[in-house]
C-alpha cells in the first residue's frame, strides 16, 4: 500500500496571509516527497477560505517545478464546472509540465453553495450526469480527434492540445460512494477514491465491498485501484493525551464543513464561523472520543495497526488528509511522525 498527501490551504480568519498558506502547502508537499509519498492531491473549491483551491491546476503546476518524483493529483475536478475540452487540455498540459506525473480525479460536486454561484443554482444532486458524460469524452480527446454529441455538451471535431505524456493516458480517479458510482468507475476503467469522512472502519469495509461488487459486475475490465482518504493526525507516544489536539481540530473542520454545506448563511469575505458545538450535542460522531476512534488519529503504532488492516483489505493507496483546522506547526509535526515512524512499517 502506498501513501499520498491530500492538502488545501486552510484559512479560518485573516491572521494568516494567503502567501504564507501557500508556502506552508509547498513545504508539506516537499516533506511528503522526501518522505516517500507517491502523490500530492489538491481539490477544487470556490469562494470558501477553509479549503482554498479555485483550481488545482496552477497549484500543481507550481509544485511540479518544486518537486522531482511525487505525482500530482487534481483531486477532484468538479465536472459540472468544466468543459471536457478544457479538462483534457489542462490536465495534459500539467502532464507535459511535470514530465508524466499528472493524475486526475473527477467528481460530481457536493456544495450547493458552489452550484448556486457557478452553475446558475442547479441542484448539486444533478452533478452526476456531468461526470458520466465527462469521463469518456476526456479519454477520447486524449487519444486524438473526437467530436461529441451528448445531452450536456456538443462540439465538432476537437482534440486535446497538448497530448499527455503518459500513454495510453494518465490515471483517472472517480470519487465514489454509492454502488452506481463504483460501477461506473470500474466499467470505464477508472480508479476509485473513497472517504469514510467521520465514520469508522466499518464504513471503509462497506466502501471496499461496493468496489469489489463493481469488479464482479465488470469481469472483463482490468482491475483498477482504490484509494481511501482519511483525516490523519499522528501524536507521540510520549504524549498519551495528544490525540485530543487532533480530535478537536478535526471537529472544528467538520463544524465548518457543516456551516458551508448547510448553505443557510452568507459568508463574509469567504469566511463562515463553524456551526456551534451545541448543535451537535446529540451527534455522537462529533464527540472527541469518537473522532479519535473513527478518523485516523493516534500514535504511530496505533496508526500502523489500522493501516495494516486497510492493506490486508486490499486498499491500494491511503491518502493522508492534512486538512484539520490546526496550525502549520501542528500539521508539520504530525506529518513528520507519520514519515519517520509509520511509513517504514510498509517499506
Amino acid at each position: 500500500m502506498r501513501f499520498s498527501l491530500f492538502i488545501h490551504m486552510e484559512r479560518y480568519d485573516e491572521t494568516v496571509s494567503h502567501s504564507e498558506l501557500f508556502e506552508n502547502l509547498t513545504e508539506l508537499t516537499k516533506m511528503a516527497e522526501k518522505g516517500g509519498f507517491s502523490t500530492v492531491w489538491v481539490g477544487e473549491h470556490h469562494s470558501m477560505e477553509y479549503t482554498i483551491a479555485p483550481s488545482p491546476m496552477p497549484i500543481l503546476a507550481y509544485l511540479a517545478g518544486q518537486t522531482e518524483t511525487i505525482r500530482l493529483g487534481a483531486g477532484t475536478i468538479i465536472a459540472p464546472f468544466w468543459h471536457p475540452i478544457r479538462v483534457a487540455g489542462e490536465c495534459a498540459l500539467l502532464d507535459v509540465i511535470s514530465n508524466g506525473r499528472m493524475e486526475v480525479g473527477l467528481a460530481r460536486g457536493a456544495y450547493q453553495f458552489e452550484f448556486d454561484r457557478l452553475a446558475n443554482g442547479m441542484s448539486a444532486s444533478e452533478g452526476g450526469q456531468y461526470l458520466r458524460e465527462m469521463v469518456p469524452a476526456v479519454k477520447a480527446l486524449w487519444q486524438g480527434d473526437y467530436a461529441h454529441e451528448g445531452a450536456l455538451w456538443n462540439f465538432p471535431t476537437s482534440t486535446s492540445s497538448p497530448r499527455p505524456v503518459q500513454q495510453p493516458m494518465p490515471p483517472i480517479w472517480i470519487a465514489a460512494r454509492d454502488p452506481d458510482s463504483h460501477n461506473f468507475a470500474v466499467k470505464n476503467g477508472c480508479n476509485v477514491m473513497v472517504t469514510p469522512l467521520m465514520k469508522g472502519d466499518e464504513e471503509v469495509a462497506d466502501l471496499k465491498q461496493k468496489f469489489d461488487t463493481a469488479l464482479s459486475n465488470n469481469p472483463d475490465v482490468a482491475r483498477p485501484e482504490i484509494m481511501v482518504l482519511r483525516h490523519t493526525y499522528v501524536h507521540s507516544e510520549d504524549d498519551p493525551e495528544g490525540w485530543k489536539i487532533g480530535a478537536a481540530g478535526i471537529a472544528r473542520f467538520y463544524r465548518t464543513f457543516d456551516a458551508w454545506f448547510g448553505n443557510s448563511q452568507t459568508p463574509v469575505n469567504g469566511l463562515l464561523p463553524p456551526s456551534p458545538e451545541s448543535k451537535f450535542a446529540e451527534r455522537p460522531e462529533f464527540q472527541l472520543d469518537n473522532l479519535h476512534k473513527n478518523t485516523m488519529i493516534g500514535t504511530p503504532a496505533e496508526i500502523i495497526e489500522r493501516l495494516k488492516h486497510y492493506e490486508a483489505m486490499g486498499i491500494d493507496e491511503f491518502s493522508f488528509w492534512s486538512d484539520n483546522s490546526l496550525s502549520h506547526a501542528e500539521k508539520k509535526r504530525s506529518l513528520e511522525l507519520f514519515i519517520a515512524q509509520v511509513i517504514p512499517a510498509f517499506s
